[in-house]
């Protein structure tokens, strides 16, 4: 994986990825530190990007501090069709000035819930940076499923695909948790730094509970299982986590 790119217009540091859709991880510059928002219901995706604005704009940052999004989908969708939703998204991110070259700095998370899933792409949550007076280092490392990120399709790269027996999950959880670390090791960090863990899967954790996620230091502060899909056909098991000290509900009336 490649070495952390600063992003002086974002004031964060971020892990390039073999994609545009997104970065496999941020990290606030010293003098900064990342804040996190979570709407209190889904946001279809243009409305969120115009609630964003807006919060950036109310904290006089540019929206180019916008490092991480979480999103939530109706139902996962083939490669192409994946494919078709990150153009639109990139876009909007383009116009943002957000781009760094060949490179998307803003990580992200993207999942469809089991239950209450939303009638079109949606908002969950979305991070920035923001001026501090703390010490503190944070991050947030995107979410990662079974399967590396590369320009193919994710069908040709998924470990143990279409496997979905307590072996086919653990290898999938283990090669996930191997991301992870990898991801925040660019950035400087290790699950003990973290102030948060969360899986998205439908399937069951508890077989790999105690023996990995326990094991490695993932889940010192407890896990958040979200009972949802990863956003494309064939993938069953995503995680991301995070360092974040200021996180916040906005309320959508």
């Amino acid at each position: 994986m490649s070495n952390a790119v600063v992003f002086d217009k974002g004031n964060y540091r971020f892990v390039p990825t073999g994609v545009n859709r997104y970065s496999a991880g941020v990290a606030a510059q010293s003098g900064y530190e990342i804040c996190r928002v979570v709407f209190s219901e889904p946001v279809p995706v243009k409305e969120g990007f115009d609630l964003i604005q807006a919060v950036l704009e109310a904290e006089e940052r540019p929206l180019t501090a916008l490092c991480a999004c979480e999103l939530r989908s109706p139902e996962p969708v083939s490669d192409s069709g994946f494919n078709s939703f990150n153009e639109s998204y990139v876009q909007t991110l383009t116009d943002w000035g957000l781009i760094k070259g060949k490179h998307n700095p803003v990580a992200r998370s993207n999942v469809s819930p089991l239950v209450d899933a939303p009638a079109g792409p949606s908002f969950y949550a979305f991070s920035y940076t923001v001026d501090t007076d703390i010490e503190e280092s944070t991050f947030v490392i995107a979410g990662s499923c079974e399967a590396p990120e590369t320009p193919g399709d994710y069908k040709d790269v998924v470990v143990a695909y279409q496997d979905v027996s307590p072996e086919g999950m653990l290898q999938k959880a283990r090669w996930v948790l191997d991301e992870m670390e990898r991801r925040m090791k660019v950035l400087g960090f290790e699950w003990a730094d973290a102030t948060a863990t969360h899986a998205y899967t439908v399937h069951d954790v508890h077989a790999f509970m105690a023996s990995e996620l326990a094991r490695r230091g993932a889940i010192r502060n407890g896990l958040g299982w979200h009972l949802a899909r990863p956003p494309v056909v064939g993938l069953e098991y995503e995680m991301d986590c995070r360092r974040v000290l200021n996180e916040r509900v906005l309320v959508i009336d």
